[in-house]
C-alpha cells in the first residue's frame, strides 16, 4: 500500500541525485581549478569568454543561466585577476560589454587539459555521457 507521503521521500526525488552529483563533480574540478586560480563558476564564464571573446553581460548571463546578482561580483573578480575587462557600450550605455584580455587568452592554455582530466573521473561510457548530456539539456529547455 502506498503512503501518501511517498512523494516527499528523498529517495523518490529526481532533483536530489542531480543536485548531489553536481556538487560532487564541482568538488572534483576544484584541484584543477585551484591551479589556475578559478572557481567553477569563473571557469564556465571563462569558457564562454574563450569562445566569444566579447559579449554583453545579458547574453553572458543567458548562456550561463546566471542572474545579474550572481554575475556582477563574478565578473568583478575576473576583471581584478586581469582576465576580462568590462566597459559600457558606446552605442548603448545600458549595455555592459565584457571582453577577454591577453591574460585571459593565456589562461586558456593552462585550462585546456581540464576537460580531459575530468573524463577520468567519470563512471559513464561515452554513450552514457552523451545520453545524460541530452537528457539534462532537455530538462533545462523551455519547450
Amino acid at each position: 500500500m502506498s503512503d501518501k507521503y511517498d512523494a516527499l521521500k528523498l529517495e523518490n526525488q529526481i532533483c536530489f541525485p542531480m543536485y548531489a552529483c553536481s556538487r560532487e563533480i564541482i568538488k572534483k574540478y576544484k584541484p584543477y581549478l585551484d591551479k589556475i586560480d578559478l572557481t567553477y563558476t569563473q571557469y564556465i564564464t571563462m569558457m564562454v569568454m574563450w569562445e566569444e571573446k566579447e559579449i554583453n553581460v545579458k547574453e553572458l548571463g543567458e548562456k550561463l543561466l546566471l542572474d545579474s546578482g550572481t554575475l556582477t561580483p563574478l565578473l568583478k573578480k575576473l576583471e581584478a585577476k586581469g582576465f576580462i575587462t568590462r566597459e559600457r557600450s558606446k552605442q548603448d550605455e545600458r549595455n555592459l560589454i565584457v571582453r577577454i584580455t591577453d591574460n585571459g587568452e593565456k589562461l586558456k592554455e593552462e585550462a585546456v587539459s581540464i576537460p580531459c582530466e575530468m573524463t577520468k573521473h567519470s563512471k559513464l561510457s561515452a554513450k552514457e555521457a552523451e545520453t545524460l548530456y541530452k537528457l539534462l539539456y532537455k530538462l533545462l529547455s523551455d519547450e
